[in-house]
Protein backbone atom coordinates (compact mmCIF):
# COMPACT_ATOMS: atom_id res chain seq x y z
CA UNK A 1 0.00 0.00 0.00
CA UNK A 2 1.10 3.03 -0.76
CA UNK A 3 0.41 6.32 1.01
CA UNK A 4 1.05 9.67 -0.68
CA UNK A 5 0.55 13.32 -0.15
CA UNK A 6 1.38 15.57 -3.69
CA UNK A 7 1.55 18.72 -1.55
CA UNK A 8 1.47 19.72 2.36
CA UNK A 9 0.31 23.37 2.61
CA UNK A 10 0.23 25.58 5.64
CA UNK A 11 3.96 25.67 6.54
CA UNK A 12 7.12 27.46 5.24
CA UNK A 13 8.37 25.59 1.96
CA UNK A 14 6.91 23.09 -0.18
CA UNK A 15 7.00 19.54 0.30
CA UNK A 16 4.82 16.32 0.04
CA UNK A 17 5.20 13.25 1.56
CA UNK A 18 5.20 9.26 0.87
CA UNK A 19 5.12 6.18 2.70
CA UNK A 20 5.06 2.52 1.94
CA UNK A 21 3.04 0.08 3.81
CA UNK A 22 3.52 -3.98 3.14
CA UNK A 23 1.15 -6.22 5.26
CA UNK A 24 0.25 -3.14 7.58
CA UNK A 25 4.30 -2.81 8.62
CA UNK A 26 5.40 0.42 7.37
CA UNK A 27 8.48 -0.24 5.38
CA UNK A 28 9.27 3.54 4.61
CA UNK A 29 8.27 7.06 5.13
CA UNK A 30 9.50 10.07 3.63
CA UNK A 31 8.90 13.95 3.32
CA UNK A 32 9.29 14.80 -0.34
CA UNK A 33 11.06 17.82 -0.38
CA UNK A 34 9.87 19.75 -3.37
CA UNK A 35 12.20 22.65 -3.58
CA UNK A 36 15.83 22.57 -5.03
CA UNK A 37 18.68 24.05 -2.82
CA UNK A 38 19.93 27.39 -2.54
CA UNK A 39 23.92 27.16 -2.48
CA UNK A 40 23.84 30.10 0.23
CA UNK A 41 26.55 28.97 1.84
CA UNK A 42 28.59 29.10 -1.52
CA UNK A 43 27.73 32.12 -2.47
CA UNK A 44 28.60 33.80 0.84
CA UNK A 45 32.34 32.45 0.25
CA UNK A 46 35.07 34.94 -1.15
CA UNK A 47 32.59 38.07 -0.07
CA UNK A 48 33.37 40.37 3.12
CA UNK A 49 32.61 38.82 6.45
CA UNK A 50 30.05 41.98 6.72
CA UNK A 51 28.00 40.63 3.71
CA UNK A 52 27.38 37.44 5.61
CA UNK A 53 24.73 38.79 8.64
CA UNK A 54 22.88 40.66 5.14
CA UNK A 55 22.93 37.33 2.69
CA UNK A 56 21.82 34.64 5.43
CA UNK A 57 19.25 36.22 6.79
CA UNK A 58 17.27 35.90 3.44
CA UNK A 59 17.66 32.15 3.77
CA UNK A 60 14.16 32.63 5.81
CA UNK A 61 11.02 35.59 5.44
CA UNK A 62 9.81 33.92 8.99
CA UNK A 63 12.90 33.59 10.80
CA UNK A 64 15.48 36.25 9.29
CA UNK A 65 16.42 37.43 12.80
CA UNK A 66 18.15 33.95 13.95
CA UNK A 67 20.31 34.01 10.42
CA UNK A 68 21.36 37.50 11.72
CA UNK A 69 22.04 37.19 15.08
CA UNK A 70 23.63 33.48 14.55
CA UNK A 71 25.93 34.52 11.40
CA UNK A 72 26.53 38.00 13.78
CA UNK A 73 27.84 36.20 16.59
CA UNK A 74 29.97 33.33 14.36
CA UNK A 75 31.66 36.40 13.17
CA UNK A 76 32.66 37.76 16.48
CA UNK A 77 34.05 34.48 17.55
CA UNK A 78 35.90 34.00 14.63
CA UNK A 79 37.32 37.74 14.83
CA UNK A 80 37.64 37.90 18.80
CA UNK A 81 35.35 40.48 19.28
CA UNK A 82 33.67 41.09 22.60
CA UNK A 83 29.94 43.11 22.13
CA UNK A 84 28.57 44.50 24.79
CA UNK A 85 26.27 43.63 27.72
CA UNK A 86 23.69 45.55 26.44
CA UNK A 87 24.08 44.58 22.77
CA UNK A 88 23.58 40.95 24.03
CA UNK A 89 20.34 42.03 25.93
CA UNK A 90 18.82 43.49 22.95
CA UNK A 91 19.43 40.43 20.72
CA UNK A 92 18.04 38.47 22.40
CA UNK A 93 15.17 40.58 22.86
CA UNK A 94 15.12 40.73 18.81
CA UNK A 95 14.77 37.07 19.57
CA UNK A 96 12.30 36.65 21.42
CA UNK A 97 10.13 38.88 19.34
CA UNK A 98 10.73 36.75 16.83
CA UNK A 99 9.84 33.73 18.61
CA UNK A 100 6.73 35.28 19.55
CA UNK A 101 5.57 36.67 16.14
CA UNK A 102 6.56 32.92 14.77
CA UNK A 103 5.11 30.62 17.28
CA UNK A 104 2.18 32.44 17.31
CA UNK A 105 1.66 32.33 13.27
CA UNK A 106 2.33 28.32 13.49
CA UNK A 107 0.01 28.18 16.65
CA UNK A 108 -3.40 29.73 15.41
CA UNK A 109 -2.97 29.91 12.02
CA UNK A 110 -1.20 26.65 10.46
CA UNK A 111 -1.77 24.20 13.12
CA UNK A 112 -5.29 24.99 14.85
CA UNK A 113 -7.57 24.12 12.45
CA UNK A 114 -5.91 20.46 12.11
CA UNK A 115 -7.13 19.92 15.57
CA UNK A 116 -11.15 21.33 15.51
CA UNK A 117 -11.93 19.41 12.32
CA UNK A 118 -12.25 22.80 10.28
CA UNK A 119 -10.68 22.62 6.87
CA UNK A 120 -11.53 26.25 5.75
CA UNK A 121 -9.36 29.14 7.39
CA UNK A 122 -12.03 31.44 6.85
CA UNK A 123 -14.80 29.17 8.46
CA UNK A 124 -11.73 29.26 11.66
CA UNK A 125 -11.58 32.66 11.49
CA UNK A 126 -15.59 33.45 11.76
CA UNK A 127 -16.02 30.64 14.33
CA UNK A 128 -12.91 32.01 16.64
CA UNK A 129 -13.25 35.88 16.01
CA UNK A 130 -12.23 36.30 19.32
CA UNK A 131 -8.84 34.01 19.68
CA UNK A 132 -8.38 34.94 15.96
CA UNK A 133 -7.86 38.88 16.76
CA UNK A 134 -5.73 37.63 19.93
CA UNK A 135 -3.57 35.32 18.01
CA UNK A 136 -2.97 38.63 15.53
CA UNK A 137 -1.90 41.24 18.23
CA UNK A 138 0.69 38.41 20.18
CA UNK A 139 2.13 38.45 16.35
CA UNK A 140 2.28 42.04 15.37
CA UNK A 141 3.76 42.84 19.21
CA UNK A 142 6.59 40.19 17.99
CA UNK A 143 7.22 41.93 15.20
CA UNK A 144 6.86 45.17 16.71
CA UNK A 145 9.92 44.33 19.23
CA UNK A 146 12.02 43.22 15.66
CA UNK A 147 11.02 46.59 14.01
CA UNK A 148 12.31 48.50 16.69
CA UNK A 149 15.52 47.15 17.44
CA UNK A 150 15.66 46.20 14.11
CA UNK A 151 14.81 48.93 12.12
CA UNK A 152 12.17 46.57 9.82
CA UNK A 153 10.62 43.52 10.72
CA UNK A 154 11.90 41.34 8.11
CA UNK A 155 15.65 41.30 7.23
CA UNK A 156 16.40 43.88 10.02
CA UNK A 157 19.25 46.61 9.30
CA UNK A 158 20.64 47.67 12.29
CA UNK A 159 22.43 44.85 13.67
CA UNK A 160 26.09 44.05 12.73
CA UNK A 161 29.19 42.26 14.18
CA UNK A 162 30.45 44.07 16.99
CA UNK A 163 26.28 45.56 18.36
CA UNK A 164 24.42 47.99 16.82
CA UNK A 165 24.42 50.55 13.75
CA UNK A 166 22.29 52.67 15.83
CA UNK A 167 20.47 52.37 19.38
CA UNK A 168 17.04 51.80 19.36
CA UNK A 169 14.29 54.46 20.10
CA UNK A 170 14.15 54.76 24.28
CA UNK A 171 9.98 56.31 23.50
CA UNK A 172 9.25 52.79 21.79
CA UNK A 173 11.13 50.44 24.00
CA UNK A 174 9.17 52.30 26.75
CA UNK A 175 5.90 51.37 24.81
CA UNK A 176 6.28 47.56 24.17
CA UNK A 177 6.86 47.88 28.11
CA UNK A 178 3.58 49.47 28.50
CA UNK A 179 1.42 47.00 25.90
CA UNK A 180 3.48 43.91 27.66
CA UNK A 181 0.93 43.11 29.82
CA UNK A 182 -2.63 43.77 27.92
CA UNK A 183 -0.05 41.31 25.34
CA UNK A 184 0.45 38.98 28.18
CA UNK A 185 -3.23 38.69 29.34
CA UNK A 186 -3.71 37.44 24.85
CA UNK A 187 -1.33 35.21 25.59
CA UNK A 188 -2.43 33.96 28.81
CA UNK A 189 -6.19 33.69 27.52
CA UNK A 190 -5.13 31.89 24.07
CA UNK A 191 -3.05 29.17 26.39
CA UNK A 192 -6.36 28.59 28.18
CA UNK A 193 -7.96 27.95 24.83
CA UNK A 194 -5.13 25.79 23.50
CA UNK A 195 -5.60 24.12 26.45
CA UNK A 196 -8.87 22.94 25.87
CA UNK A 197 -8.16 21.38 22.36
CA UNK A 198 -7.43 17.32 22.61
CA UNK A 199 -4.57 16.67 20.88
CA UNK A 200 -3.57 13.24 19.74
CA UNK A 201 -2.51 11.13 22.29
CA UNK A 202 1.26 9.42 20.09
CA UNK A 203 4.49 8.87 22.12
CA UNK A 204 8.41 7.73 20.94
CA UNK A 205 11.37 7.97 23.10
CA UNK A 206 13.79 10.22 21.18
CA UNK A 207 16.85 12.54 22.59
CA UNK A 208 15.56 15.88 23.21
CA UNK A 209 18.99 18.51 22.69
CA UNK A 210 18.63 22.75 22.96
CA UNK A 211 20.77 25.30 24.78
CA UNK A 212 21.77 25.70 27.84
CA UNK A 213 22.48 27.95 30.51
CA UNK A 214 22.76 27.47 34.30
CA UNK A 215 20.59 30.28 35.40
CA UNK A 216 18.30 31.20 32.57
CA UNK A 217 16.07 29.74 29.65
CA UNK A 218 18.28 29.55 27.11
CA UNK A 219 17.50 31.36 23.82
CA UNK A 220 20.67 33.75 22.53
CA UNK A 221 23.92 31.44 23.63
CA UNK A 222 24.75 28.42 25.96
CA UNK A 223 26.25 25.07 26.14
CA UNK A 224 24.22 21.87 23.97
CA UNK A 225 22.34 19.19 25.88
CA UNK A 226 20.47 16.57 25.55
CA UNK A 227 18.16 14.58 27.73
CA UNK A 228 20.41 11.51 26.72
CA UNK A 229 23.69 13.32 28.79
CA UNK A 230 25.49 15.27 26.36
CA UNK A 231 26.81 18.38 27.78
CA UNK A 232 29.30 20.14 24.92
CA UNK A 233 30.33 24.20 24.08
CA UNK A 234 29.19 25.38 21.14
CA UNK A 235 32.23 24.98 19.80
CA UNK A 236 32.06 21.22 19.41
CA UNK A 237 28.72 20.62 17.41
CA UNK A 238 30.31 19.48 14.14
CA UNK A 239 32.62 16.78 15.84
CA UNK A 240 29.79 15.35 17.68
CA UNK A 241 26.64 15.54 15.36
CA UNK A 242 27.02 14.21 11.78
CA UNK A 243 25.82 16.23 8.38
CA UNK A 244 25.47 13.84 6.15
CA UNK A 245 24.13 14.34 2.68
CA UNK A 246 21.62 11.18 0.86
CA UNK A 247 21.78 9.90 -2.83
CA UNK A 248 19.04 12.30 -4.69
CA UNK A 249 17.80 14.72 -1.77
CA UNK A 250 18.78 18.01 -1.46
CA UNK A 251 18.42 18.57 2.31
CA UNK A 252 21.42 16.96 4.67
CA UNK A 253 20.54 15.38 7.63
CA UNK A 254 22.09 15.50 11.07
CA UNK A 255 22.42 12.67 13.65
CA UNK A 256 24.09 12.11 16.55
CA UNK A 257 25.36 8.90 17.54
CA UNK A 258 24.17 7.50 14.27
CA UNK A 259 20.13 8.27 15.30
CA UNK A 260 17.80 10.89 15.31
CA UNK A 261 17.20 13.38 17.46
CA UNK A 262 14.72 16.32 18.04
CA UNK A 263 15.10 20.68 18.46
CA UNK A 264 12.52 22.96 18.96
CA UNK A 265 9.81 23.97 21.50
CA UNK A 266 9.20 20.29 22.67
CA UNK A 267 12.74 20.23 23.34
CA UNK A 268 13.50 22.89 24.99
CA UNK A 269 10.39 22.78 27.36
CA UNK A 270 11.46 19.10 28.47
CA UNK A 271 15.36 20.26 29.00
CA UNK A 272 14.91 23.87 30.72
CA UNK A 273 11.25 24.01 32.09
CA UNK A 274 12.76 24.63 35.66
CA UNK A 275 14.02 27.99 34.25
CA UNK A 276 10.49 29.46 32.88
CA UNK A 277 9.56 32.61 33.89
CA UNK A 278 6.39 32.46 36.20
CA UNK A 279 3.63 32.87 34.12
CA UNK A 280 5.18 30.76 31.74
CA UNK A 281 6.04 27.64 34.20
CA UNK A 282 2.57 28.33 35.96
CA UNK A 283 0.84 27.58 31.93
CA UNK A 284 2.89 24.17 31.71
CA UNK A 285 1.68 23.07 35.19
CA UNK A 286 -1.39 23.20 34.05
CA UNK A 287 -0.91 20.93 31.11
CA UNK A 288 -0.38 18.12 33.68
CA UNK A 289 2.46 16.84 31.06
CA UNK A 290 4.62 13.62 32.77
CA UNK A 291 7.84 14.38 32.20
CA UNK A 292 9.92 13.51 29.86
CA UNK A 293 7.34 14.01 27.12
CA UNK A 294 7.94 12.53 24.06
CA UNK A 295 4.09 13.69 22.02
CA UNK A 296 5.46 15.35 19.55
CA UNK A 297 1.81 16.61 18.53
CA UNK A 298 2.92 19.08 22.09
CA UNK A 299 5.16 21.10 20.16
CA UNK A 300 2.40 22.88 19.83
CA UNK A 301 1.29 23.27 23.76
CA UNK A 302 5.47 24.20 23.75
CA UNK A 303 5.02 27.14 21.64
CA UNK A 304 2.14 28.41 24.00
CA UNK A 305 4.31 27.58 26.93
CA UNK A 306 7.03 29.42 25.25
CA UNK A 307 5.25 32.45 24.16
CA UNK A 308 4.02 33.73 27.05
CA UNK A 309 7.91 32.75 28.63
CA UNK A 310 8.62 35.20 25.78
CA UNK A 311 6.48 38.51 26.29
CA UNK A 312 7.71 37.81 30.27
CA UNK A 313 11.45 37.88 29.63
CA UNK A 314 11.41 40.73 26.75
CA UNK A 315 9.62 42.66 28.82
CA UNK A 316 11.87 42.02 31.63
CA UNK A 317 14.98 42.59 29.58
CA UNK A 318 13.77 45.93 27.96
CA UNK A 319 13.43 47.13 31.62
CA UNK A 320 16.91 46.40 32.48
CA UNK A 321 18.13 47.89 29.38
CA UNK A 322 16.21 51.32 29.64
CA UNK A 323 18.06 51.76 33.51
CA UNK A 324 21.40 51.49 31.14
CA UNK A 325 23.28 53.64 28.70
CA UNK A 326 21.42 52.50 25.33
CA UNK A 327 24.44 54.27 23.31
CA UNK A 328 26.41 51.00 24.98
CA UNK A 329 24.81 49.27 21.78
CA UNK A 330 26.60 51.23 19.31
CA UNK A 331 29.45 49.28 17.84
CA UNK A 332 33.15 50.22 18.65
CA UNK A 333 36.27 49.83 16.27
CA UNK A 334 37.65 46.79 16.15
CA UNK A 335 40.25 44.32 14.06
CA UNK A 336 40.04 42.07 11.28
CA UNK A 337 41.92 39.38 10.89
CA UNK A 338 41.90 35.34 10.03
CA UNK A 339 39.72 33.19 12.80
CA UNK A 340 37.40 30.21 12.76
CA UNK A 341 34.51 30.91 14.71
CA UNK A 342 30.91 28.95 15.28
CA UNK A 343 27.92 30.09 17.34
CA UNK A 344 24.46 28.96 17.99
CA UNK A 345 21.07 30.13 18.59
CA UNK A 346 17.62 29.03 19.51
CA UNK A 347 15.38 29.39 16.41
CA UNK A 348 11.78 29.05 17.12
CA UNK A 349 11.83 25.63 15.64
CA UNK A 350 15.04 24.75 17.07
CA UNK A 351 18.82 25.05 17.79
CA UNK A 352 20.73 26.86 14.62
CA UNK A 353 24.41 26.54 13.76
CA UNK A 354 26.83 28.89 11.87
CA UNK A 355 30.68 28.26 11.34
CA UNK A 356 32.67 30.41 9.04
CA UNK A 357 36.57 30.75 8.52
CA UNK A 358 37.72 33.98 7.68
CA UNK A 359 41.10 35.15 5.69
CA UNK A 360 43.41 37.92 7.14
CA UNK A 361 41.80 40.58 5.26
CA UNK A 362 38.31 39.57 6.07
CA UNK A 363 37.09 37.27 3.24
CA UNK A 364 35.36 34.32 4.13
CA UNK A 365 36.45 30.91 2.99
CA UNK A 366 34.04 28.48 4.38
CA UNK A 367 30.68 28.56 5.92
CA UNK A 368 28.52 25.74 7.51
CA UNK A 369 24.87 26.47 8.38
CA UNK A 370 23.01 23.32 10.27
CA UNK A 371 19.65 24.74 10.43
CA UNK A 372 16.93 23.18 12.90
CA UNK A 373 14.20 21.64 9.88
CA UNK A 374 17.78 19.54 8.89
CA UNK A 375 18.31 18.22 12.34
CA UNK A 376 14.73 17.23 12.48
CA UNK A 377 13.38 16.02 9.35
CA UNK A 378 15.13 12.69 10.19
CA UNK A 379 13.32 12.41 13.66
CA UNK A 380 10.32 13.35 11.60
CA UNK A 381 10.37 10.05 9.78
CA UNK A 382 10.93 8.15 12.19
CA UNK A 383 8.21 9.26 14.43
CA UNK A 384 5.71 9.21 11.23
CA UNK A 385 6.72 5.33 10.49
CA UNK A 386 5.48 4.83 13.97
CA UNK A 387 2.41 6.79 13.60
CA UNK A 388 0.84 5.36 10.37
CA UNK A 389 -0.29 1.99 12.30
CA UNK A 390 -2.28 4.14 14.47
CA UNK A 391 -4.47 5.40 11.90
CA UNK A 392 -4.81 2.60 8.99
CA UNK A 393 -8.07 1.62 10.22
CA UNK A 394 -9.21 5.04 8.74
CA UNK A 395 -10.35 5.99 5.44
CA UNK A 396 -8.11 7.71 3.00
CA UNK A 397 -9.00 10.62 3.03
CA UNK A 398 -9.06 11.31 6.99
CA UNK A 399 -5.91 9.53 7.31
CA UNK A 400 -4.46 11.73 5.03
CA UNK A 401 -5.69 14.52 7.42
CA UNK A 402 -4.11 12.95 10.26
CA UNK A 403 -0.62 13.15 8.41
CA UNK A 404 -0.97 16.61 7.17
CA UNK A 405 -1.68 18.02 10.77
CA UNK A 406 1.38 15.34 11.93
CA UNK A 407 3.79 17.28 9.92
CA UNK A 408 2.70 20.23 11.04
CA UNK A 409 2.86 19.66 14.39
CA UNK A 410 6.51 19.49 13.50
CA UNK A 411 6.25 23.20 12.39
CA UNK A 412 9.28 22.33 9.82
CA UNK A 413 10.31 25.47 7.53
CA UNK A 414 11.82 23.75 3.64
CA UNK A 415 13.12 27.21 2.81
CA UNK A 416 15.79 26.43 5.83
CA UNK A 417 16.29 23.56 4.98
CA UNK A 418 16.98 23.66 1.10
CA UNK A 419 19.53 27.06 2.35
Amino acid sequence: MLIKINHIAKMEGHTGFMASVLSGDVASAKLEVQEGIRLIEGVLIGRNFKDMPIVAQRICGICPVVHNLTAIKSIENALGIQPSEESEKLREVMELGQIIHSHALHLFFLSLADFLDIDNDIKLVQEYPEETKKAIRLREYGMEIVKVIGGRVVHPLTNEPGGFKKAPDAEALKKLVADSPRVLNDALALGEFFRGIKLPDFSRETEYVSLYQNNHYAIYDGDIISNRGLHIPVSAFESNFLELQKQHEVVKRVEHNGKSYLIGAIARVNLNRDKLKPRAFEYLSKLNWKFPNYNPFDNILAQMVEVIHAIEESQLLIKQLLQSDLNQVITKEYEIKAGAGCAAVEAPRGTLYYHVDIDLKGYIKNVNIITPTAQSLSNLEDDVVEYIPHIMNLSDKERERKLRAFIRAYDPCISCAVH
